[in-house]
């Protein structure tokens, strides 16, 4: 219950997957870590505020993990995967890979700590 006596609202999960057409799989496979980056294409984008993918396009003028697009976006991570696969599907980004298979144990400590490191930092 809330101080006026209603009951608490959840936040609605329909608008965020509205913007995906309720589809909840990328077309590529992304990894949560994986960083994304808006191409020319992309930066040429008229302004549609009220359009998700624009708005991605914003967030990566500076590289950014699929993560904190997700955080920044505030919806779930699949939600956040469809539209970077969206957006990629029509060059609009780039994905950066941050580790290689052949990646230690000590580079994905660093790279799991730096993305939690920018997600506090928001």
């Amino acid at each position: 219950m809330t101080e006026a006596g209603s009951p608490a609202r959840k936040p609605a999960l329909a608008r965020p997957y509205s913007w995906t057409e309720g589809r909840t799989q990328p077309s590529v496979e992304l990894a949560v870590e994986a960083r994304v980056r808006t191409t020319a294409a992309g930066r040429g984008l008229p302004q549609r505020r009220a359009n998700a993918l624009w708005t991605v396009t914003q967030l990566c003028h500076q590289p950014r993990s699929v993560t904190e697009i997700a955080a920044h976006l505030s919806v779930p991570l699949g939600v956040a995967r469809v539209l970077v696969a969206d957006l990629l599907d029509h060059g609009l980004v780039v994905v950066e890979a941050t580790l290689g298979d052949d990646a230690g144990a000590d580079e994905r400590r660093d790279l799991i700590e730096r993305v939690l490191s920018g997600l506090r930092a928001r």
